[in-house]
C-alpha cells in the first residue's frame, strides 16, 4: 500500500527526531510534519529528519491535521497514518495499524492505549477518565465499541476524504470515530504501546487544557445526534 504519515507538531523539537527516526521507512511513501505555530526549532527538526514540512499558523490539533490532509489531496495515498510528535506513541508499531487494512478487514484502525502496554504515568488519570466517558457515549449514541480515542491511527485516504472532517482542535479524533460509524466504515482497534511523552502535554498537562478538551469532545459526540447533522459529510 502507498502510505503517508501526518504528524502535527507544536514545539516538539526535542522529541521529533526520535519520532521520525523510528518510523518504518520501508512502509511509508511520505512523512508530513505540520509545524503548528511552533516557537522552537520544530521546523528544523522536521527538515533534518527528511520529512515534508508544512506550516499551519492557526493553533489547533485538528487545524494541523487538516493542513496535512489538504497537502495529500494531490498525492492520493491509499492510507494515511496519524502520529503524535511527542514520542509517546511507538512508530515502529505502525504495521499493527496497517495490517487489518492491508487484509481488507478495516477502513479505520485505532491504536488503543488502554488495550496495550503503558509506562507508569504515561496516561494521566484525567485522560483515562475522559476516554472512559467518551467511549461509553460512543457506544450508547452510535453503537461503536471503542476503548480509546488514541491519536495513533490509520485510515484509508478516500474514506477519510468522504468523512468531511472539520474540527480544528480537540475534537478531531472523536469526530473521525463518530463520522466513521455514521458512514458505515469498518472500524477496528488494535493494542499499541504508550510511554511518557517528552515534555508536558498541551492538553492533559494543565487543568484548563483538560477541561477545554473534555468539553469539546463531549460536544462533538453530541452534535452529530442533532437533526440534519448525522451525515453532513463532504465530497472527496
Amino acid at each position: 500500500m502507498r502510505v503517508a504519515v501526518i504528524i502535527p507538531a507544536h514545539n516538539e523539537a526535542a522529541s521529533l527526531p526520535r519520532v521520525l527516526g523510528a518510523i518504518p521507512r520501508g512502509l511509508v511513501e511520505e512523512i508530513v510534519v505540520v509545524d503548528n505555530a511552533s516557537t522552537d526549532r520544530t521546523a528544523e527538526s522536521a527538515r533534518a529528519g527528511g520529512a515534508t514540512l508544512l506550516h499551519e499558523p492557526r493553533r489547533g490539533y485538528g487545524a494541523a491535521c487538516l493542513r496535512g490532509l489538504d497537502h495529500l489531496r494531490t498525492r492520493r495515498p491509499e492510507v494515511v497514518v496519524f502520529l503524535d510528535a511527542d514520542c509517546s506513541d511507538r512508530p515502529e508499531e505502525m504495521p499493527l495499524l496497517l495490517e487489518p487494512i492491508a487484509r481488507g478487514e478495516a477502513d479505520l484502525v485505532i491504536g488503543s492505549r488502554l488495550r496495550g502496554t503503558r509506562e507508569r504515568g504515561a496516561l494521566l488519570p484525567q485522560a483515562r477518565l475522559g476516554n472512559r466517558v467518551a467511549t461509553i457515549l460512543l457506544r450508547l449514541l452510535y453503537g461503536g465499541r471503542f476503548t480509546d480515542l488514541g491519536p495513533f491511527r490509520a485510515i484509508r485516504f478516500e474514506s477519510l476524504l468522504r468523512l468531511g472532517m472539520v474540527d480544528r482542535d480537540f475534537g478531531w479524533t472523536v469526530e473521525m470515530q463518530v463520522k466513521a460509524l455514521l458512514a458505515g466504515l469498518r472500524v477496528r482497534e488494535v493494542p499499541v504501546s504508550y510511554r511518557r511523552r517528552v515534555g508536558r502535554s498541551k492538553i492533559t498537562g494543565t487543568l484548563s487544557g483538560s477541561v477545554k478538551a473534555g468539553v469539546k469532545i463531549l460536544w462533538t459526540i453530541g452534535r452529530y445526534r442533532l437533526p440534519g447533522t448525522g451525515r453532513s459529510f463532504g465530497r472527496p
